[in-house]
């Protein structure tokens, strides 16, 4: 007679039976240094904490310019968000009416002194344009449903391929210019994707999972 194996009836927990993890996977990665944002070295440092100021407000560790420690923000650190089917991030909060029903999430950050982000001179928040860059070429290339209504074309990116440069400005009372330079990223997937953002080695890195 061959032997069957088989369950008692009422003698299984559902809970004890191992199940595959839910794959996910890279849909692409992205990185940048921070050594060449600018060929003069004082503007190029501008530009880098800037960036890793922005990044400091994105993941929660800074909310204001009270939580600033430098050293701290300088750092090697890792963090990530993510973005369920039909939702949106925005790189800053100031967007189009058509997003603000899907507007999840948002860097969290004005890029303004009040903020401690520094200047070169020119503007307050120099750099974070390449921040927002990078992540639209790896929303881009992973896919995703990306608008970045204003090309950051009036000047080179190192490290970005020109066609994927995003121009970021935000003001108090300007509503308008604000929301054209903002970069929108809605996951078009039927599963949540996940944005990894590390620095490591004085690059900055973005990873997007499904």
């Amino acid at each position: 007679m061959p032997f069957a194996f088989g369950f008692l009836p009422g003698t299984v927990n559902n809970n004890d039976i191992a199940t595959p993890a839910e794959s996910r996977y890279i849909l692409t990665r992205k990185e940048m240094s921070l050594d060449n944002r600018y060929p003069n070295s004082f503007v190029n440092d501008v530009f880098k904490k800037n960036i890793l100021l922005n990044l400091a407000y994105a993941s929660g560790k800074v909310s204001s310019v009270k939580d600033i420690v430098w050293e701290e923000i300088t750092k090697p650190f890792q963090f990530e968000f993510s973005l369920e089917p039909s939702k949106t991030f925005a790189f800053h909060q100031d967007v189009a009416e058509k997003y603000r029903e899907s507007l999840v999430k948002t860097t969290n950050a004005h890029f303004n002194a009040l903020e401690g982000f520094k200047t070169d001179g020119y503007l307050f928040g120099d750099g974070v344009c390449h921040l927002a860059s990078l992540i639209n070429q790896a929303a881009q290339e992973a896919g995703l449903t990306v608008e970045a209504p204003v090309n950051h074309d009036f000047a080179q990116i190192p490290d970005i391929p020109k066609n994927y440069g995003v121009s970021i400005y935000y003001t108090p009372g300007a509503s308008g210019s604000n929301s054209r330079q903002n970069l929108y990223i809605t996951n078009n997937k039927g599963n949540p994707v996940t944005f990894k953002f590390a620095y490591l080695n004085n690059k900055v890195s973005v990873e997007i999972v499904q």
